[in-house]
C-alpha cells in the first residue's frame, strides 16, 4: 500500500491529520495473534439443509446467508458491517463479563439504552475526529452502558460491558458488535421520511469501513490514515448525478474530492465499494437528469448478490434497484420522502 500525506485547503481551519491509534475494544486479542476463530463469535449458517457453527460469519463483509450459484459455485450474499468479537470470560450463568473499552479518544454523541429499541439492541456510538472528517465507532448488544451523552472518552477508557440485547441474539452467542463508520448523511430524517429515534446514529446512516483490516493496517503503519488505507479499495460501481452544488458530504470528508472541482462539469461521478463505501467524487462531462449507473465490475452472477440488492444485473449490465437510487439519494442533497427499507438483522 502506498502512504503519502493529504493536505487539504478550507475556508476554515481544521486541525493536521493524525495517524490512527486504536486499541481493540475487549481484552480478546486473538486477532493479532493469528487465531481468527477464538476473535470472531460464530453464526450458524444453513445450507442445502445443514446447519454449522461458522466463525466466518461474524468477520466484516459478504459473510453471511449462502448459497450455491451455477456459475461460481457456494457465495455469501449478505452484507455484515462490523466485526462480532468473543467474550473472554462468562459467569456461572453464561452471561458475557467482559468491559468494553473505546477504540480510540472521542465523544459519546449517542446512547440508546433500550434492548428491544434497535437490532443493535442497546448500543454506544462515538465520534472520533482525526483531522480528516468525523468517523464514528459503535459497540452494540451491551449488556449495561457506563458513560453519558457528551461525555469526552480516552482511547481505552470503560464505556460499558458486554451483552447480547437486540435481535436474534442469546447468551451462547453474546458478543460485541462493533464498526468504525463515516457518516452517509446530517439530514437522515428528511432522508427517512420520518423522525429517527436514533438520529443519524441509525445503521442505515452508517457506513462500516473494514476494521479488522484496518487494525492490522495500523499495527503495520504507524502513519496510516483513513484515507490512504481506502486508496487501496477497488470500486465496485461508479454512479452518476447531476452536478448542482457541493454535496454535502464532500465538506464533511474533502479527500473524497478527486481531479479540479474548480472547473464547471454537468455531472459528479461517484465511486463506491461493493459494501457502498464512498471512495471518489471527480467532476463528469456526461449529461444526467437523475442518478445513472456509469461503470460496474464484471461479475459471473447476479450483482444484487454483491452490492446488498443495490444493483441488478449480471456480467457487464446492470442498473440501480429502486433500494439502489435511495442509497444514491444519501449523497445528494435531495432526499426521498417515502419510508426506506431497515437494516434489518445483518449486524447481529
Amino acid at each position: 500500500m502506498k502512504f503519502f500525506t493529504i493536505l487539504f485547503l478550507f475556508p476554515f481551519a481544521l486541525k493536521a491529520a493524525e495517524p490512527l491509534k486504536l486499541s481493540l475494544p475487549t481484552d480478546n486479542l486473538a486477532l493479532f495473534e493469528g487465531n481468527p476463530e477464538d476473535f470472531y463469535m460464530f453464526i450458524y449458517r444453513t445450507l442445502e439443509g445443514k446447519t454449522t457453527e461458522a466463525w466466518t460469519g461474524g468477520q466484516y463483509g459478504f459473510v453471511r446467508n449462502l448459497i450455491n450459484t451455477d456459475k461460481e459455485g457456494i457465495i455469501a450474499t449478505r452484507f455484515h458491517e462490523g466485526l462480532d468479537i468473543k467474550p473472554t470470560k462468562r459467569d456461572n450463568q453464561g452471561n458475557p463479563l467482559d468491559e468494553i473499552r473505546a477504540i480510540a479518544s472521542g465523544e459519546v454523541v449517542h446512547i440508546n439504552k433500550n434492548s428491544g429499541g434497535s437490532s443493535y439492541g442497546k448500543y454506544i456510538v462515538i465520534k472520533h475526529d482525526w483531522g480528516y472528517g468525523p468517523f464514528y465507532s459503535l459497540y452494540a448488544h451491551l449488556s449495561q452502558a457506563n458513560v453519558e451523552l457528551g461525555q469526552r472518552v480516552l482511547r481505552d477508557f470503560p464505556i460499558g460491558v458486554m451483552g447480547f440485547t437486540g435481535v436474534g441474539l442469546n447468551r451462547t452467542r453474546a458478543h460485541l458488535h462493533l464498526e468504525l463508520c463515516m457518516l452517509s448523511t446530517e439530514n437522515f430524517a428528511d432522508w427517512l421520511g420520518a423522525d429517527p429515534p436514533h438520529r443519524n446514529f441509525d445503521g442505515r446512516n452508517l457506513i462500516g469501513l473494514d476494521v479488522a483490516s484496518l487494525y492490522q493496517a495500523v499495527k503495520a503503519s504507524n502513519d496510516i490514515t483513513i484515507p490512504n488505507f481506502l486508496e487501496s479499495a477497488s470500486p465496485y460501481f461508479k454512479v452518476a448525478i447531476p452536478r448542482k452544488k457541493e454535496l454535502e458530504i464532500t465538506k464533511r470528508y474533502p479527500w473524497l474530492k478527486k481531479g479540479d472541482h474548480d472547473i464547471q462539469s454537468p455531472s459528479l461521478e461517484i465511486s463506491f465499494t461493493d459494501s457502498g463505501i464512498p471512495l471518489s467524487i471527480v467532476p463528469s462531462h456526461r449529461q444526467v437528469t437523475k442518478a445513472t449507473l456509469t461503470y460496474v465490475r464484471t461479475t459471473r452472477s447476479r450483482h444484487e448478490h454483491y452490492t446488498r440488492g443495490r444493483l441488478t444485473g449480471s456480467g457487464r449490465k446492470a442498473s440501480l434497484t429502486k433500494s439502489g437510487e435511495k442509497f444514491i439519494a444519501l449523497f445528494t442533497n435531495e432526499y426521498t420522502k417515502s419510508k426506506t427499507q431497515a437494516k434489518g438483522t445483518d449486524d447481529s
